[in-house]
């Protein structure tokens, strides 16, 4: 689709099921920086890359010793790398180019959702957040995981904290809560959201609570979520309502502005006020979203690629619906699809597409209905609902009418183009000098044994005659050369040809012969034709009978 006949009127926002990918059961999607690749994780405990601009398949990647369900994925920030987590505790780093498992680790509780250090170009560093223990840092290098705060010390016992300990929540311990948490756009903090309706600002390579910021309301926090550019937060609570935080901290140095902030604060406020008085410096409530009506809750809450839009999906079983809203707080869109649970989804970094994943394992592309504008190749374009008649004036199709003028270009043919600057695009971001992986090359996927045997019997089927089939199912083998008594004894496998007078003048004598002597016609006919056979072979001029026959 052409941009410049795009009306930019229209909301650039997603309106209808484009069409569906389908690949076993698929449970969760992401996708790369750039969005030309989508991962997604099914059942089986593979994950398939999807080259997005094709709809085809790049690359799949399969652990043998995983076999459970995938809870989620997570691109690198260069897409060389996708962190895996599956439901059986196990944490896997893939190279996406070779296709080869670079790490595997296995937690004590299954990571609902992990997600790899954005700050760094090869992360060996990730932030998971299991189901019954509090988030941890895993380091696949060393071989360490490092469990993160969930509360602040004087609130909760120490035995919750643990922060410098490793995962000492067991099997058979008490119910936790899981918590949410994701890093910030550099990788620098930690934004942990716990049960008690707080965000902690965690700086985790000294495991230390920077800032507190108690959301209202005091719910459970299920999702926490950075905008792509860093500048706004979004929870997501028990209390069934989506907020929106704006980022009031610097994109660099961010530690050293905490610091700062906390050196401002009144000598007075010591303890949590004081991490309360440096959380209010560093996110500020800017919007709350919510159904007033149905009271849902909300599944899989993100952002739009430029931020401009939040998006959230029902959390209601048997229905497949979408809220979109603008930063502003209006609903602008509800996208119903089919009647099928919505499990997860995800924003496209650049399009305004969003896919989104049922609970039968069906992935469906959401994609915007243009409607295109002409007017926009000419300004004085008129678009008309129905015919018109035009009256033509009288110098209008002249090679020079009177009334027009030949407009002089402005532009200075004698001026050098400039080729080699390169101007900044939505992804300012990137590091120019570190190598992106945007595609993947087109493998040729080999055949099965299955396919193999099926193509070789179809190849024997068409290399066999019907004479050699014939003598396989009689014990016999076939044999093709030609045989002087085959050439005497077989007249069917000849050709016929038309009898001359003489021979017909002896066949009518023969039969009335036959006839008197108490013969049937057909045998004295095969005789004589057996006659005019061996007349044939000793070369008297009779040798057609045997073709009539």
């Amino acid at each position: 689709m052409n941009a410049p006949i795009i009306d930019p009127l229209q909301g650039d926002f997603p309106e209808v099921i484009e069409e569906y990918l389908e690949h076993g059961v698929i449970k969760c999607v992401a996708f790369n920086h750039r969005g030309s690749l989508l991962a997604a994780g099914c059942a089986d405990g593979s994950c398939v890359i999807w080259d997005f601009e094709t709809r085809g398949i790049a690359k799949e990647l399969r652990d043998n010793d995983c076999a459970a369900a995938i809870t989620s994925v997570s691109w690198s920030k260069y897409g060389h790398r996708l962190l895996v987590s599956a439901a059986d505790k196990s944490l896997t780093l893939w190279d996406v180019s070779t296709g080869e498992k670079i790490a595997r680790t296995t937690l004590q509780q299954t990571p609902l959702h992990a997600r790899l250090n954005p700050g760094l170009t090869s992360p060996s560093l990730c932030l998971a957040c299991p189901l019954s223990s509090a988030p941890m840092i895993v380091d696949f290098e060393i071989g360490c995981t490092t469990l993160l705060p969930v509360y602040v010390p004087e609130m909760m016992p120490d035995v919750l904290l643990a922060p410098q300990q490793r995962s000492k929540c067991s099997e058979s311990g008490p119910p936790f809560s899981p918590a949410a948490a994701c890093f910030n756009k550099c990788g620098d903090l930690v934004y942990v959201g716990n049960a008690k309706g707080e965000i902690l600002i965690v700086d985790y390579k000294s495991v230390k609570v920077l800032a507190l910021v108690p959301v209202s309301g005091g719910s459970a926090v299920k999702n926490i979520v950075f905008s792509r550019n860093g500048k706004y937060l979004l929870t997501n609570s028990h209390d069934r309502i989506i907020r929106i935080y704006e980022n009031l901290l610097p994109a660099k140095d961010v530690l050293r502005s905490l610091e700062d902030l906390g050196k401002n604060v009144d000598g007075g406020v010591d303890g949590v006020e004081k991490l309360k008085a440096v959380g209010s410096k560093c996110l500020t409530l800017f919007r709350e979203f919510q159904d007033l009506v149905t009271k849902m809750h909300w599944k899989a809450p993100c952002f739009s690629g430029d931020g401009e839009w939040v998006v959230g999906g029902s959390a209601c079983k048997g229905e497949h619906k979408i809220y979109i809203w603008d930063r502003a707080g209006h609903l602008v869109k509800i996208l119903e699809g089919p009647k099928e649970a919505l499990i997860d989804l995800a924003w496209h970094p650049v399009h305004p597409v969003i896919v989104s994943v049922s609970l039968t394992g069906l992935v469906y592309i959401w994609a915007k209905d243009y409607t295109e504008n002409w007017s926009a190749f000419a300004p004085d374009f008129k678009e008309l609902e129905e015919n018109e008649e035009y009256v033509e004036r009288e110098d209008e199709f002249d090679l020079m009418p009177e009334t027009g003028k030949v407009k002089v270009s402005s532009v200075n043919e004698d001026e050098e183009v400039d080729i080699e600057t390169v101007e900044k695009d939505a992804f300012s971001d990137s590091d120019m000098s570190v190598e992106e992986l945007r595609y993947l090359p087109a493998e040729p996927i080999p055949d099965t044994n299955e396919e193999q045997d099926e193509l070789k019997l179809i190849e024997a089927r068409i290399s066999a005659s019907p004479a050699s089939e014939e003598a396989g199912q009689n014990g016999h083998v076939a044999d093709h050369t030609p045989s002087p008594l085959g050439e005497m004894g077989e007249t069917r496998g000849k050709r016929k040809r038309k009898p001359s007078e003489k021979a017909m003048e002896l066949q009518a004598e023969k039969a009335k012969s036959s006839k008197a002597s108490g013969r049937t016609v057909r045998e004295k006919s095969r005789a004589v034709g057996d006659q005019e056979i061996v007349d044939s072979v000793n070369g008297d001029d009779e040798d057609d009978v045997d073709a009539y026959y």
